[in-house]
């Protein structure tokens, strides 16, 4: 049995096409399979959409979360209900097109653990989202210490011993595709190009997006905490003896040029000012650390359909 598992949110209009689609690819796969939806607190009428598939498909089954926790946590969800020998996790916007899960199929009987897709073309994406995107890319290949393929998605099958080491993981901050990644089996990659999303406005915003790239440097990267390190040594033993040797040569030629205390507020601000920047960056992996330790549940289910425990 192959599990599909696509977490929800804002999809109404896009459910009952995607199942479809689902369907079609199945039939004629002639294998068994179950669609798990996990909605992540949505505000239309996707909800109303997901059950009324359950109620008449059992194949379909349904987790409906409390409250929104995000698309990292749904898919994590998923995985711990899914019960197939593989598991393929899709988004539910239409962007990654189920007809190609034949051929991902193909190269998981192959030998392939971790069948991961990359989008090479996203039509309908604007300009600034493919910058930021590349911006995002260059600067996680740089510092990360993972592997990670460049635009790789969500769009990816994992063997069912990748599915069970998945889910020993406990931490919050999580990065999905990052840990499926770190988990180190056999990949194999497979392009493909993104249609244009329908329907709907994309669910990930800016602002939602900002905070999965900062999510994702500083989950796999302790780069940004040396990087600060660095500075505070650079700037108080490189800058201030540049300074001091600038007044020295300065006091030497014109003795009132500069007066003592605007020698010390130029050098305290610019210490002051790196001081907080690596100050600021420490504090994100505080808040990391504060996630984790407080021990709450990863998600709170609502109410599940189909779901046999």
């Amino acid at each position: 049995m192959i599990s599909i598992v696509i977490p929800i949110f804002n999809e109404e209009k896009n459910v009952r096409p995607l199942f479809e689609r689902l369907k079609a690819v199945f039939d004629k796969q002639s294998i068994k399979w179950e669609l798990i939806f996990v909605d992540d607190g949505s505000q239309d009428g996707s909800v109303m959409e997901i059950s009324g598939l359950a109620k008449k498909n059992k194949n379909v089954k349904a987790v409906f979360f409390s409250r929104n926790f995000g698309k990292e946590v749904a898919l994590s969800a998923g995985c711990r209900y899914a019960r197939g020998e593989a598991v393929i996790t899709m988004d539910g916007d239409l962007q990654h097109p189920p007809e190609l899960i034949p051929e991902i199929l193909e190269k998981w009987r192959n030998g392939g653990e971790v069948v991961y897709t990359v989008r090479k073309e996203n039509q309908g994406a604007g300009a600034l989202k493919k910058l930021t995107s590349g911006i995002y890319w260059w600067l996680f290949g740089k510092i990360s210490t993972l592997d990670s393929e460049p635009h790789s998605t969500d769009f990816r099958l994992m063997d069912r011993r990748v599915v069970d080491e998945i889910n020993r993981f406990s931490e919050r901050g999580r990065i999905f595709r990052g840990i499926v990644d770190w988990t180190g089996f056999k990949r194999e990659k497979m392009e493909f190009s993104a249609e244009q999303r329908r329907n709907e406005k994309a669910g990930y915003s800016y602002k939602k997006l900002f905070h999965l790239g900062v999510n994702s440097l500083t989950a796999f990267s302790l780069l940004p905490l040396k990087v600060a390190g660095f500075l505070g040594v650079l700037i108080t033993s490189v800058s201030s003896l540049l300074f001091i040797v600038m007044i020295i040569v300065r006091w030497f030629i014109e003795p009132k040029f500069f007066s003592s205390l605007s020698f010390v507020v130029v050098i305290n601000t610019v210490l002051i000012g790196i001081v907080l920047s690596c100050l600021g960056m420490i504090a994100l992996y505080i808040a990391r650390i504060h996630d984790e330790v407080t021990g709450r549940p990863l998600y709170i289910v609502r109410k599940k359909i189909n779901i046999d425990e």
